[in-house]
């Protein structure tokens, strides 16, 4: 079922402006001191974020319908998802970087608000299963493997729960399992929003055939 136009829109819409945000980023930090466009890259928000105005111009230029672009679509919402709910519950009042107000809340509110708003928007019903959470958890999980790897040797993480030099590996790593386990809950809210949405969706539609009769 392809999307409607004014959905279509607003994804090509969006993706501009993510991608406006992602650059104004380092334009504006370049230079700073410690600034170096690879640890830029190295945050989860700004990965998450390239995914999902990806997701955002393919959907609104050429509008996939198939299974597989429907998981993407669902892991680039659940990535956004997760990028804004731990930046609003571990890190709105740590300083990370030097971005501009505006540029933060794009990526860390408003694109987060708009993923999961297009998912509901053109549900599509993956169903639940643990092949679907693993395959979407991968990512976070080799995120967060490269992160405590590169750390070391650069001697810079992104995130403070992901460094281990003040709290030590123990409390990291409790951390990370306990963090691990609502991204799992997190990915089966994000498919049974998708379910939800088409059941409303196709009982929407029923109601409209049902008044054209």
């Amino acid at each position: 079922m392809r999307s409607p136009r004014w959905l279509r829109g607003l994804r090509v819409a969006f993706a501009g402006l993510a991608l406006v945000a992602l650059i104004a980023g380092p334009i504006q930090q370049a230079g700073s001191p410690g600034y170096t466009l690879a640890n830029h890259l190295s945050y989860f928000t700004i990965q998450s974020n390239i995914f999902a105005m990806a997701i955002l111009l393919i959907g609104g230029l050429l509008d996939p319908g198939s299974r597989r672009w429907q998981v993407f679509r669902g892991a680039a919402t659940l990535y956004l998802v997760i990028t804004g709910i731990v930046y609003a519950a571990l890190l709105s009042d740590v300083a990370l970087g030097a971005e501009r107000p505006w540029v933060n809340d794009m990526l860390h509110r408003v694109l987060p608000i708009v993923l999961l708003a297009d998912w509901m928007a053109a549900p599509y019903a993956l169903g639940i299963s643990a092949r679907l959470i693993g395959t979407w958890l991968a990512y976070p999980s080799v995120y967060c493997a490269y992160t405590l790897f590169r750390g070391p040797i650069v001697d810079w993480y992104p995130y403070p729960f992901l460094d281990p030099r003040g709290q030590g590996y123990v409390s990291m790593t409790i951390g990370l399992v306990v963090l691990g386990v609502a991204f799992a809950l997190l990915a089966v809210a994000v498919v049974a929003l998708g379910e939800l949405a088409g059941r409303w969706c196709g009982a929407a539609e029923s109601d409209k055939q049902r008044w054209l009769e």
